[in-house]
């Protein structure tokens, strides 16, 4: 059966995150560790989908990095969703470049929250087709944006990766699917799913600039169409 490891030193958080996770998927297993060595044992015997994992386990302060460097070793792609009480502004892009898929910051989600990122992930990482072994033509990355939403090593910009939370990804990719039109804000709700309010649209359209420019200091390629919404024409 599908397999999900949760790694959280704090029992309380740890049921309430498996908890969360069994109601919403009641055909997933659940597998609890407390500590970083019983958590790497666990995972170099068990296959598991996705794996929930604090940042701070006991008295090592970056025992979840450590873990996530073990997962990247194994090859298999197993996505992570990271839940700290770090300050996600910050660490945040930092477990995303460890290929961390998302980040939450504790206190600041719900069961709602929590459940649809947890989802959407198991989604987008069950959709993953393999990657063909020869590329009979491939864009020129100089110029070109590669995105493949069902992939999790992307968007490309200039050769380089850009580091965006799944939310950002999904209206970057509705943005570059709709080349030169302007992109409403009620359009860009359905994306977002949580938090539909112009605010926080443009929050993560915000995220997706900054990403962008840690790259491409010259970056402008989201045009920002006033009481309308955005438009893509960076390539």
């Amino acid at each position: 059966m599908p397999r999900i490891a949760v790694i959280e030193d704090d029992p309380t958080t740890s049921e309430q995150l498996a908890g969360w996770i069994r109601t919403a998927r009641p055909e997933l297993v659940v597998d609890q560790w407390l500590d970083r060595d019983s958590a790497e044992a666990a995972l170099h015997r068990e296959r598991y989908e996705l794996v929930v994992l604090d940042i701070e386990l006991g008295r090592e302060r970056n025992a979840g990095v450590a873990l996530i460097n073990e997962i990247n070793k194994q090859g298999l792609g197993t996505p992570v969703l990271v839940v700290s009480a770090m300050p996600a502004a910050i660490y945040r892009s930092i477990m995303k470049a460890l290929d961390a898929w998302d980040y939450l910051q504790k206190t600041t989600f719900d069961e709602a929250e929590f459940v649809e990122t947890f989802l959407d992930i198991l989604r987008t990482a069950r959709g993953r087709e393999p990657a063909p072994k020869l590329a009979a033509a491939r864009p020129d990355p100089d110029t070109t944006l590669l995105l493949d939403p069902l992939k999790q090593r992307t968007p490309m910009w200039r050769g380089q990766r850009v580091n965006l939370p799944l939310t950002a990804q999904r209206i970057l990719a509705t943005l570059h699917a709709r080349t030169g039109e302007v992109v409403s804000y009620e359009e860009l709700f359905d994306v977002v799913k949580s938090g539909r309010n112009r605010d926080n649209v443009r929050k993560h359209v915000a995220t997706i600039r900054d990403a962008f420019r840690d790259v491409d200091p010259a970056f402008d390629g989201i045009e920002n169409i006033p009481m309308r919404g955005f438009r893509w024409s960076g390539g």
